[in-house]
C-alpha cells in the first residue's frame, strides 16, 4: 500500500465508503462495482484504495474475527501478523506473570498489541515502517492504553516499561511482494538484538517455526504452536516471560481447545519396534519441538524406525498431538506391487503422505494410474530402515 492509497482510506470519505461497502464477494463483478462506484464521483485511487481494503478484510477474517471488520491492513502485515487467539496467548504470559507494561517493537499492523491492550497492560507499539505504523495507530485507536510510536526498534528507550516482545521482520521491506529473509543476522531488529534483551528483562519474541534451532539461547523456553495442525511459529521466551522448568513445548490449537506438551529439554525417543495396528502421525509442532518421544511414551507407542517421525501401537489413544491411522495393508515400496494392489481395491484417489524417503508424491500418484471411485491414504516412509508403503485409513 502506497501512502498516498493509505492517506485515502484514512480520510473521513474514505473510510465511510468503505464501511458502506457490501461484505467482500470474490465473485462479484468487480468491474460493475468500480464503475458504480466512479460514476457516484469516487476518484480512482479512492475506489482502487477501499476494494483492496474490502478485499483484506475479507482475507482477515480467520485471523482477527470480527475485529476485521473494523481494521485496516496491508499485504504483508496482514500475512506476517499472530492470529488473534494467538496474540491472546502471548499477551496472557505477560499479564500472568504480572507484569504491567510492555513494549511492542516492530508492532506490525497491531496484532499483538491489540492482545495485550484487551488485558489492560500498558502498551508502546513501535513501528519503524511510516505506513505500517499508521495503519497499526488506525486499528488500536479504540485503546487509551496504546501509544504508537514511528522508530526503529533498536533507538526506543525501554527505561520504562517491565518487558518487552518483539516479532522480528523476517522478509524484505515493502508491503507487498515481499520475499523472505534466510539470515537472523538480517532480521529487522537483529536475533542478536532481540537476545540480548531476553538476557536484561522479561522478553517474548516471535519467530518462524523453522529457525535454526540451535540458535536458539540455552535457557530459553521455545514453545511451537500450531493451528488447526499447521505449525505457525515459534516463541522464545525469557526471564518472568518464560516458565520455570520448561525448556521446550509444543502448543497445539484445534477443535478440541488447546493442549499442550512440554518438557525440560528435547525428549529421548522411544526404541523402534513391529508396526501395529496403528500408526500415528505427530503433530508438526511436537516434532519440530522434539517432544516425539515424550508423546510414544504417554500413548505407549514405538518409533517405526530410528530418526522417523512415525510412531506405531497396537492399541488406538486419541491425543491431540497426533493424527491416528488403521494399518490395512504393509506393503513394499514398488511401484508395480502399488499400482496392482491399489487397482485391486479401485482406489481412485489417493492421499500421500511421505517422511525419510525422497519421493515426489504427485509424480508418485501419476506412475500409479489411479482408477476406481474408492479414496485411500498411502504413508511412504522407513520402517526399521527399509523403504516401506503403508496402505492405511484415519482412525
Amino acid at each position: 500500500m502506497e501512502t498516498s492509497e493509505l492517506l485515502d482510506v484514512l480520510s473521513a470519505d474514505g473510510l465511510r465508503l468503505l464501511d458502506s461497502l457490501d461484505p467482500y464477494d470474490s465473485k462479484a463483478d468487480v468491474v460493475r462495482t468500480v464503475s458504480e462506484l466512479r460514476a457516484a464521483g469516487h476518484s480512482p485511487g479512492m475506489v482502487a484504495a477501499v476494494l483492496n481494503q474490502s478485499k483484506l478484510r475479507a482475507k482477515a477474517g480467520p485471523k482477527f474475527g470480527a475485529f476485521a471488520e473494523r481494521m485496516l491492513f496491508t499485504e504483508a502485515g496482514l500475512e506476517q501478523a499472530t492470529r488473534l487467539s494467538v496474540a491472546a496467548l502471548h499477551a496472557g504470559r505477560f499479564r500472568d506473570a504480572g507484569l504491567a507494561s510492555v513494549a511492542d517493537l516492530g508492532c506490525g499492523i497491531g496484532a499483538d498489541a491489540l492482545a495485550l491492550a484487551a488485558l489492560d497492560l500498558l502498551v508502546t507499539a513501535v513501528e519503524r515502517d511510516e505506513v505500517t505504523a499508521a495503519i497499526a495507530a488506525y486499528n488500536l485507536a479504540p485503546w487509551d492504553n496504546v501509544t504508537v510510536v514511528h522508530a526503529d526498534a533498536v533507538d526506543v528507550p525501554l527505561d520504562d516499561v517491565d518487558a518487552v516482545f518483539l516479532d522480528p521482520a523476517r522478509r524484505t521491506a515493502g508491503h507487498q511482494n515481499t520475499s523472505r529473509l534466510r539470515d537472523p543476522a538480517d532480521f529487522s531488529p537483529s536475533l542478536e538484538f532481540a537476545f540480548g534483551l531476553g538476557e536484561r528483562m522479561p522478553t517474548g519474541i516471535k519467530l518462524g517455526p523453522g529457525v535454526d534451532r540451535d540458535l536458539i539461547p540455552a535457557g530459553a523456553e521455545a514453545q511451537w504452536i500450531s493451528v488447526d495442525r499447521e505449525v505457525v511459529e515459534l516463541g522464545v521466551w525469557f526471564g518472568a516471560a518464560a516458565r520455570r522448568g520448561i525448556g521446550r513445548a509444543a502448543l497445539v490449537i484445534g477443535d478440541h481447545g488447546t493442549a499442550e506438551l512440554t518438557g525440560p529439554a528435547d525428549s529421548e525417543d522411544v526404541e523402534t519396534g513391529a508396526i501395529g495396528q496403528f500408526v500415528y502421525e505427530p503433530d508438526g509442532a511436537v516434532i519440530r519441538a522434539r517432544l516425539i518421544g515424550d508423546l510414544a511414551r504417554q500413548i505407549g507407542a514405538r518409533m517405526l524406525s530410528t530418526g522417523i517421525a512415525y510412531l506405531t501401537a497396537d492399541k488406538l489413544v486419541t491425543t491431540p498431538f497426533a493424527r491416528a491411522f488403521t494399518v490395512i495393508e504393509v506393503l513394499p515400496f514398488d511401484e508395480r506391487t502399488l499400482r496392482r494392489e491399489l487397482a485391486a481395491r479401485g482406489i481412485g484417489t489417493l492421499e500421500i503422505k511421505k517422511r525419510g524417503v525422497d519421493v515426489d508424491p504427485a509424480q508418485l500418484r501419476k506412475k500409479l494410474a489411479l482408477k476406481g471411485r474408492a479414496s485411500g491414504t498411502l504413508i511412504v516412509t522407513r520402517v526399521a530402515g527399509r523403504h516401506c508403503a503403508l496402505l492405511v485409513e484415519r482412525a
